[in-house]
């Protein structure tokens, strides 16, 4: 069963209806996906940031396209995309614009996902949104929780992020297995 918040009421049974329909989902994903990180671009733009490359998948580099200064790649295992942020550029910035960064993907997300409700596009920018505010190791929460902890600390500590990454991973289960009670999908 999909979530309640996206509107599935529109598809008509049959199987040709069913492939156009998960095809578009697909091609709402990358958009969204791409939405995402161009909120993480836009950020690091205003904080005077460089940015190198956005890159679409994981794996090898299948291909790609210099525009200006920016690398657009396409990768082998397209089931991620991601922004290479200057990280040296971006760990001299105060906390609030290296956190303002690292949200701003999640920015894009929940105002493109709002601009959109009620649709699966808008409903998909809502979850994935959701996805990168939880603290899974290497996502954007993950991050921001990293940098809150290093700051409230005045140091970093291997044993306390250690320990911040298991928490996280194990919070982040629960609030997924929750989520999956909420909208019924076991």
């Amino acid at each position: 069963m999909a979530p309640k918040f996206i509107a599935f009421h529109f598809l008509a049974p049959g199987f040709v209806s069913q492939a156009i329909f998960f095809l578009s989902l697909l091609c709402f994903t990358v958009l969204a996906m791409i939405v995402h990180e161009l909120g993480h671009w836009w950020a690091a733009r205003q904080c005077g940031v460089s940015v190198s490359e956005l890159g679409f998948g994981l794996g090898p580099r299948l291909g790609g396209v210099r525009l200006g200064a920016m690398n657009f790649s396409l990768r082998a295992i397209p089931v991620a995309s991601f922004l290479r942020i200057d990280g040296s550029g971006l760990s001299e910035r105060p906390l609030a614009q290296q956190l303002f960064v690292h949200l701003g993907g999640i920015i894009f997300n929940l105002a493109f996902g709002m601009l959109t409700f009620g649709t699966p596009l808008g409903g998909i920018n809502l979850l994935l949104a959701l996805g990168n505010v939880l603290p899974l190791y290497k996502h954007d929460g993950w991050k921001c929780g990293l940098l809150l902890m290093r700051a409230l600390m005045r140091r970093p500590s291997k044993s306390v992020e250690w320990t911040f990454t298991a928490s996280g991973c194990f919070v982040s289960v629960i609030v997924l297995d929750a989520l999956l009670h909420l909208f019924q999908f076991k």
